[in-house]
């Protein structure tokens, strides 16, 4: 980032030679930070009202640190999704205060909203126990970006009773996460079932025909319920991110 022209922008709204508006729109602009191996957007929050966050899949440990240390200086609260304990432990180093969330796969950096300032009520919903690491890093991301998460899990199409005996709960919610494996088939009886969107999310987990998840994406493509929107497979932050801005748009 750079500062000069950072502080050109404040000093001119200390002047009163541009109101907060015009600062706003210029901020939106500012460069990137390129360290070399990643280009640090740090605006990204300015931008989206979602801030930038790191993928660990891929990166190495050294790289992950990196960028988290680049990160921090603009930036209290980070999350890193898709990180192993390797991960971790070279981000410790850097910024000691990191908590790894293992069921999820995510490393939190600065403390997660308290549940009393939380906004908005997501249910996160999963069809089966196999599918709680995708679920968990949907409610973790949730959890980070303000929102509470109503988790409920194991309720699947194929003991649907235990479906019906939350129905009630799931229909509180201002928006609905459904992650399911296997067929797919909870998404489409979730949202025939709620008035609130429905997001679903497709997991890798089933036998040899589901394809990798392959099949309950389509499924969840295809659902007999209106308005499902459908995210990538195994993608619980992707999720996170679409029931966030829905629950903001809610105000």
């Amino acid at each position: 980032m750079e500062q000069r022209y950072l502080e050109d922008i404040l000093n001119a709204v200390a002047n009163k030679e541009k109101n907060v508006s015009q600062a706003l729109d210029e901020l939106k602009n500012l460069p990137y930070e390129d360290i070399g191996y990643a280009n640090i957007d740090q605006h990204r929050n300015i931008r989206t009202g979602q801030g930038e966050v790191l993928f660990g899949e891929g990166k190495t440990p050294a790289q992950t640190a990196g960028i988290v240390e680049h990160m921090y200086k603009n930036n209290d609260r980070i999350m890193v999704t898709r990180a192993n304990t390797e991960h971790f432990e070279a981000v410790k180093k850097v910024v000691p205060d990191a908590v790894y969330h293992e069921a999820s796969r995510i490393i939190i950096i600065g403390d997660l909203i308290e549940e009393s300032k939380r906004k908005g009520n997501v249910a996160v919903v999963t069809a089966g126990t196999s599918d709680i690491p995708i679920a968990e890093e949907a409610a973790i991301s949730l959890e980070f970006f303000g929102n509470r998460a109503d988790r409920i899990f194991d309720v699947g199409v194929a003991g649907i009773h235990r479906l019906f005996d939350r129905v009630d709960r799931i229909r509180e919610a201002d928006a609905v996460i459904v992650i399911a494996g296997m067929e797919g088939a909870l998404a489409s009886v979730v949202g025939g079932l709620v008035s609130a969107p429905v997001v679903a999310c497709p997991t890798s987990i089933g036998y040899g025909a589901s394809l990798g998840g392959l099949a309950a994406l389509l499924s969840m493509l295809n659902s007999c319920a209106n308005g499902v929107g459908v995210v990538n497979i195994d993608n619980g932050y992707g999720a996170a991110c679409l029931a966030n801005k829905i629950v903001a748009a809610k105000g």
